[in-house]
């Protein structure tokens, strides 16, 4: 049925009552085809909307189509609270991803390139003769069939000697010569069946005969022993089964199967890794790696740079005609992206976020999907200034594709570049969760109440602050690190830092250099994005020890004293007081036929959590699940006029970094990654330690808005006058313009950077010659005209803006 503008189809999403978490009955209409930002503060509620109403709404009706027995394969989404959602098309989700990829994932895997290049070497290879012809599999390391059989593909082999496991031979077994062993029962137990064993546990280590110390450190039996142990007195004394590991053997063991990082990094401290002596490093097996391409193995190509490796291929064959034209049409998106440094064999956990995100990115535009909805998490998240135009750049070519684009971001120039606003607000939580506006980007202006438009409009340049003196330096380096050749730093103390360059000039291998052993360093915090948790029952009450105060406010209530409730009574992670049906995680899996498990509230707690007995016992009327519902700001309020400074602390803290709209008890697994950078930064702050502390912080300022980057640079300079050195990385030239001194990496990424382009206060950087970051910096301090910088940069796209706008019968509307 037509449209009453006569078209015969809907051009808009047309969103009806959206409630999905803060959300407050949101109507909205988002053109098609167009890239259209999300705006808002933190917590305001535009990822609800974008990606927890339109995308999981999208999902939902993709998931209906898909046959029972499949579906129940699948990891779905639920299904969102809104009322109704008309003209929505397929949808594809680019969000961040949170947790720590492992080393055997490299750009070749991510990007799928590797796929390539493996069907290139396997039917267009030249083989040595005689040889037979492999599969792919047989030229990747992370397979059986090619991973060489000394370092399973890893290229490195781990060792370790007596000097790194005994460090200290003074020392007797008893007083900790091994350090590698574990601390507590563990580690006791060790000693105990060594003395079972007629080991003299007592004698410094030095003194022990050459051959026991070898067995001790690095025997492969595991004799089992009876043990009496030796405690208190009056303690009952039960002798047991021991089983002894040697020292090298605990140490392995840890390293390759422990979950914990700070285990598996104890673990590394006594390890030296050594390129593989059978693979050379290589990663292969040797027949793999006697097939060539162009007179190359696999793993010389897969070293060489991108651009490098596009220029490398060449086919003397049909066959490796078609696929070198395929791989070097795969390459071309991620060069594009600024990504051309990047080799296939680099591993991902040495990669930033921006990096990977452009990645993923690039394989999208290979991808060729036409008439779907990009939902994409903040891809500038990451970004230098000059690698956030090649985004634009990609965004407009998705778009111009037949697809539309819609993007969560904070970063102006993404927002500026935009054909459609949605801003959510006005503010955080329970104070946001309204579409301020909906519409092109001038419309913004005239909402008094948005926070992005003060900060979208606001031409003045960032208040002159007076540059600080350094009252010392650290010297770092001569560094030779990845991109890094003979590289030396000098970071000023008693002041704010901030180390600039484009993705992949060396800045996070730069500061990965400073260590406490420093002379002038002395205490080191280093705050990076890492999650705080990697299950719902680590949270934000846990992490900064305000719930632990909380427990032990109830425990003193007359009631809980006369009921004989102690503390861990108020904990659900322990027997007791959690309610048994969920184990204290406050929903149940349910299992249902030829469908996934779906997650519903505990039946018996309805995900409070606790037993009904531990809900009884009230502090100022509310119960211990109510208090973990409460966001920071009530929190706040709540306990504003009680007797509990360390409680009040804690939350003034996640206040001023402007967390004030999370609730205590919200899962570590809910939280972005600036959320985890900021929660550590707060429980950093509220610890209130005396003398010099030097901070580090890697790109604090991601996925912020600039309302929040304000709060959180009040607190960094409060630092800074408190006499601590802060230095961060850092992208945002705001940031970068308020600091007292700048370290720019570069000029380039990759090959083409790796060296200090320049250091100094910012005026002074802001006028080196060959600084990409130097025009940008230019800008945010005031020193040249914003709108003509702005329309040398991109001088065609606001023209053609203007054109592709839409203009429907009833443009922008919003209905709240």
């Amino acid at each position: 049925m037509p449209l009453p503008d006569g078209s015969p189809h809907d051009p808009y999403v047309r969103v009806r009552g959206a409630r999905e978490h803060n959300l407050r009955g949101v109507d909205v209409d988002i053109p098609r085809d167009v890239l259209a930002v999300f705006t808002g503060v933190s917590g305001s509620g535009k990822s609800s909307l974008a990606f927890g109403t339109v995308y999981a709404e999208a999902q939902r009706r993709y998931f209906e189509s898909v046959a029972p027995y499949a579906r129940r394969l699948i990891h779905q989404v639920g299904a969102p609270k809104v009322g109704e959602i008309t003209g929505l098309p397929p949808a594809v989700s680019l969000q961040q991803r949170r947790s720590a990829p492992t080393s055997r994932s490299s750009v070749g895997t991510v990007t799928n390139l590797s796929n390539s290049l493996r069907m290139l070497f396997s039917r267009a290879g030249d083989y040595p003769a005689g040889a037979e012809r492999l599969d792919s599999d047989a030229f990747s390391p992370n397979t059986a069939a090619g991973a060489c059989p000394e370092c399973h593909g890893l290229g490195q082999v781990h060792r370790t000697s007596e000097e790194l496991l005994v460090p200290d031979p003074a020392l007797s077994i008893r007083e900790g010569a091994i350090a590698a062993w574990p601390g507590a029962w563990q580690g006791k137990n060790l000693r105990d069946v060594l003395d079972a064993l007629g080991y003299d546990v007592d004698r410094p280590w030095r003194e022990l005969p050459a051959a026991e110390r070898q067995w001790i450190l690095f025997t492969d039996e595991q004799p089992v022993v009876t043990v009496h142990p030796v405690r208190d007195a009056e303690r009952i004394q039960r002798p047991y089964q021991g089983t002894y590991m040697s020292a090298r053997r605990y140490v392995l063991k840890t390293f390759s199967d422990t979950k914990s990082p700070t285990l598996r990094a104890k673990a590394e401290r006594f390890l030296s890794a050594a390129p593989c002596p059978v693979c050379g490093g290589r990663r292969l097996r040797a027949e793999s790696l006697a097939v060539t391409v162009a007179g190359r193995t696999i793993a010389e190509l897969a070293a060489l740079p991108l651009t490098e490796l596009a220029q490398s291929l060449t086919a003397d064959s049909e066959t490796a005609r078609v696929l070198t034209e395929d791989l070097v049409s795969r390459i071309d998106p991620v060069v594009e992206l600024g990504l051309g440094y990047l080799s296939l064999d680099r591993s991902t956990p040495t990669l930033s976020a921006g990096e990977l995100q452009r990645l993923r990115l690039a394989t999208q535009l290979r991808s060729g999907l036409f008439g779907v909805v990009y939902v994409l998490d903040e891809p500038s998240a990451g970004l230098h200034p000059a690698d956030t135009e090649a985004l634009l750049t990609v965004l407009d070519r998705l778009k111009a594709a037949g697809n539309s684009v819609f993007v969560v971001e904070h970063n102006l120039d993404v927002v500026r570049g935009a054909d459609w606003l949605v801003d959510v607000g006005p503010q955080a939580g329970e104070h946001g969760g309204r579409v301020l506006h909906s519409g092109p980007v001038a419309g913004l202006e005239s909402v008094a109440e948005s926070a992005t438009g003060r900060f979208l409009f606001d031409r003045s340049p960032t208040p002159a602050r007076p540059v600080r003196a350094p009252r010392g330096q650290v010297k770092v380096g001569p560094v030779t690190r990845h991109n890094l050749r003979d590289v030396t730093a000098e970071f000023p103390l008693g002041v704010l830092t901030a180390v600039t360059g484009v993705s992949g000039s060396g800045k996070s291998t730069l500061i990965g250099e400073v260590t406490e052993e420093l002379a002038g360093v002395g205490r080191l915090v280093s705050v990076d994005q890492r999650p705080i948790g990697r299950t719902p029952r680590s949270n934000l009450a846990t992490y900064t020890g305000l719930f632990d105060v909380v427990r032990k406010v109830f425990a003193a209530t007359e009631d809980a004293r006369a009921r004989g409730y102690g503390v861990g009574r108020f904990s659900f992670n322990v027997a007791g007081g959690r309610c048994e049906t969920c184990q204290g995680e406050g929903f149940v899996s349910v299992e249902l036929l030829f469908l996934p498990s779906t997650y519903t509230p505990c039946p018996d707690c309805g995900g409070a959590r606790y037993n009904p007995e531990t809900l009884e016992v009230t502090y100022r009327g509310r119960n211990i699940a109510q208090i973990l519902d409460l966001t920071v700001e009530a929190a706040a309020a709540f306990f504003a006029d009680t007797d509990t400074p360390a409680v009040g602390r804690s939350l003034e803290t996640l206040l001023d970094v402007g967390l004030g709209y999370l609730r205590l008890g919200q899962p570590a697994t809910e939280l972005s990654g600036g959320e985890a950078q900021r929660i550590k930064l707060a429980s950093e702050l509220q610890r209130m330690r005396r003398g010099h502390t030097f901070y580090l912080l890697d790109e604090p300022t991601t996925g912020l808005h600039p309302a929040d980057v304000e709060l959180l640079m009040r607190q960094l300079h409060g630092l800074v006058d408190a006499g601590h050195t802060v230095v961060v990385v850092e992208h945002d030239m705001a940031v970068v313009a308020g600091a007292d001194w700048v370290i720019d990496l570069g000029p380039g990424g990759g090959e083409e950077g790796g060296r200090i382009v320049s250091a100094g206060p910012p005026a002074q950087v802001a006028h080196t010659a060959d600084s990409r970051t130097a025009p940008y910096l230019t800008r945010a301090l005031g020193q040249d005209d914003q709108d003509t910088t702005a329309a040398a940069s991109r001088p065609e796209r606001t023209d053609k803006r203007t054109d592709r706008t839409p203009t429907p019968a009833q443009p922008g509307r919003v209905a709240e």
